[in-house]
């Protein structure tokens, strides 16, 4: 059966298990999936495709594991505030990617009209607050 990852995202669980998920419906879908595959603690991935037309209007933060942040689509800057109190921009454009280590709570502004990112996170326990 095929899927879209933009409205379907995978889970990579323990012995490298791969189970599709109910369709993305908002920020509250991310309670399910922590109901759904919590138990795989920082082993776990999500792995999702997000468009985006604005900069994002929050910043997040994954203390669990790294985040890989593959642009698809774009330009894009990927703004870093890191557990040890430093900061890093990271220009990104179409096919290059970036990791948000544990604990860095980070943001994204467009440098286009439009970007297409991949995310593979470690959800446990991630926090977000506004920008």
């Amino acid at each position: 059966m095929a899927h879209r990852l933009d409205t379907n995202p995978i889970h990579i669980g323990l012995g490298a298990k791969a189970v599709p998920q109910p369709a993305f419906t908002g920020m509250e879908w991310y309670g399910g999936y922590i109901a759904r595959h919590g138990a795989d603690g920082a082993e776990g991935r999500l792995v999702s495709q997000h468009s985006f037309t604005e900069s994002w209007d929050s910043w997040e933060m994954h203390p669990a594991g790294d985040e890989v942040v593959l642009l698809l689509t774009g330009e894009a800057v990927l703004h870093q505030e890191l557990a040890d109190g430093t900061t890093a921009e990271v220009r990104l454009a179409a096919g290059e990617y970036a990791v948000n280590p544990p604990g860095a709570w980070h943001t994204m502004d467009l440098m286009s009209a439009e970007a297409t990112a991949l995310f593979i996170t470690s959800g446990i326990g991630t926090e977000h607050r506004p920008r």
